[in-house]
Order: C-alpha cells, then sequence, then structure tokens
C-alpha cells in the first residue's frame, strides 16, 4: 500500500508540476498587480519612469512574511483571478477606483490599506482636459459644444471626477457619452477628429502624459491642457478582506515599512513608499 501511495504521488508530480505541499508549509500569498505604472503593464519609453518592478517587493514581502509569495500583473482582477490566480487574491495593488469596480465585478471583498506615494511623494493623480494645440479653445467653457471623449466609469479620474467638474460649469453631459478604454486611444481619436474637422477634447489620467509623448504615440506639443480635476487617489493596496487579522497585520506593517528600504524605494518609483490610506472603500 505504501508503494502504491508513492507511486500516485509521482505521477502526480510529473504530470503538470503538481505542488505536494509539506506538513506546516505555508501557503503562497497572491499579490495582484494592477498599477499601471508597473513595468509588465506599461512601456520603458520614458527613462526611470513606468517601470516599477513589484517582484522586488514580492521577494521583499516573502522576506517579511516568512512565506512565499506569488506575483500576478493584470490590467483586470476579474482576468486574473480566471487566468493566474485560481481565483486567489489576498493582496491586490492599482488603481483605487478600477480595483473596487473589478472587485465588485469578482464579487471580492477587498478593503485599502496603503497608498503607494509618487516620485513627487503624491498619492494622487488628476483627469486633464486636453485639446489640440491649434485649438481656438482657451477656457474650459470653451468646450460646450466640444465632442468629448471620457474614460470608462472605473476610472474617475477620466470620468465621474471629469464629469463633476463639467456639471459645475453647467456642462449637459450626454446620456451615453463618448469613451475611450485607454489614454492613448483617446489621444488618438482626437487627433482624427481634428483633421476631420470636429471640435473635440480629450480626458486623459495626469500620469498618462509623459508616456504618450515619450513613446511616440503623440508627437510633443500636440496637446494642450485646458483644465483639470481635482485630485483623486491613484495606487493603492488592498487586502482580502477573509485574510487573518495577525495577517492583515503583518502586510500592513511590512508596506509601511518599504519606505525604510532605500532600493526597493528607488525600483518602486516611490518617495515615501506606502502610506496610511484614508478614503473610504467605494
Amino acid at each position: 500500500m505504501m508503494f502504491r501511495k508513492f507511486t500516485l504521488a509521482a505521477i502526480a508530480l510529473a504530470i503538470g508540476g503538481i505542488a505536494v505541499a509539506r506538513p506546516g508549509e505555508k501557503s503562497a500569498l497572491n499579490l495582484v498587480v494592477m498599477d499601471p505604472l508597473a513595468l509588465p503593464l506599461s512601456c520603458p519609453c520614458v527613462k526611470g519612469y513606468a517601470q516599477r518592478d513589484y517582484e522586488q517587493l514580492g521577494t521583499y514581502l516573502e522576506q517579511r512574511l516568512n512565506r512565499p509569495v506569488k506575483v500576478s500583473f493584470s490590467e483586470s482582477l476579474v482576468t486574473a483571478l480566471k487566468d493566474k490566480t485560481n481565483g486567489k487574491a489576498d493582496l491586490v495593488i492599482g488603481k483605487f477606483s478600477v480595483v473596487n469596480f473589478d472587485a465588485k465585478r469578482a464579487g471580492l471583498a477587498l478593503s485599502p490599506i496603503a497608498a503607494l506615494s509618487g516620485k513627487d511623494g503624491k498619492t494622487t493623480m488628476t483627469g486633464m482636459v486636453v485639446v489640440l494645440n491649434n485649438d481656438p479653445a482657451k477656457t474650459i467653457d470653451d468646450l460646450k459644444s466640444y465632442k468629448i471623449l471620457y474614460g470608462n466609469v472605473e476610472s474617475d479620474e477620466k470620468h465621474a471626477a471629469v464629469m463633476k467638474m463639467f456639471k459645475n460649469h453647467q456642462f449637459v453631459i450626454p446620456e451615453k457619452p463618448a469613451t475611450c478604454s485607454a489614454c492613448d486611444e483617446g489621444a488618438l481619436k482626437l487627433m482624427e477628429m481634428g483633421k476631420n474637422g470636429v471640435q473635440g477634447a480629450a480626458v486623459i489620467s495626469s500620469y498618462a502624459k509623459p508616456l504618450l509623448e515619450g513613446c511616440g504615440t503623440v508627437p510633443k506639443g500636440t496637446l494642450r491642457l485646458i483644465a483639470e480635476t481635482e485630485p483623486v487617489p491613484f495606487v493603492v493596496a488592498f487586502i482580502n478582506d477573509a485574510s487573518a487579522g495577525d495577517m492583515k497585520e503583518s502586510l500592513t506593517k511590512a508596506l509601511m515599512d518599504v519606505k525604510e528600504n532605500v532600493d526597493l524605494c528607488r525600483v518602486l518609483e516611490t518617495k515615501y513608499g506606502f502610506v496610511p490610506h484614508l478614503a473610504k472603500k467605494n
């Protein structure tokens, strides 16, 4: 009988690399990264920007928590859960509004525990309303008759925040506003509209502007800023509500201590590391 059990275990290991957990061995913590400035989700067009190395954060957390950490990258939490993590997500780091939106779609209860500061020390971003440089518009009120290209509903800075700003200026928001899923899509559509004589404006994320020009998507000087929304939360770390209390405490402490690790702060492109997140969950 013992030989039979050993043989079945060996077969299991041989087929698909199935791991057999050892007694007392801790399961891997699943870290899902949705930060648009993470290297696998961005591009290395601008030196020292949008190249955040979360693999090194994973190594740091392994050492601090004394358990393996699996790092997965995805623009969608739903996709990550389905294709990369077998439905598990212990820690999710990404745009605040997008993570909240996707968590609701996935039926996953997450709570924000920390915000990642940028190179400038800020934990927020804005939505930027831009027009083509040769457009006659000078102020936000000049755009009332323009076709506005918003972002998708999950991106607060390009949707809810900018609509709030427009409503304060008595804009009439269409029942079905034109939207673009990404900032480069909005910029390219705006340029095409200009070629066709259509007056328009696009809403892009403040963090994306350097990438649009740096990657050559938009020639430098093509876009001109007309208005900017109020700041909204940017990159935030969320913990699964099902996590044990001691894990929440240990993980939060580990994130707050990132600021003490100079090398890790450098590769995460952060000035102060993670700081307490005070905004309420949507």
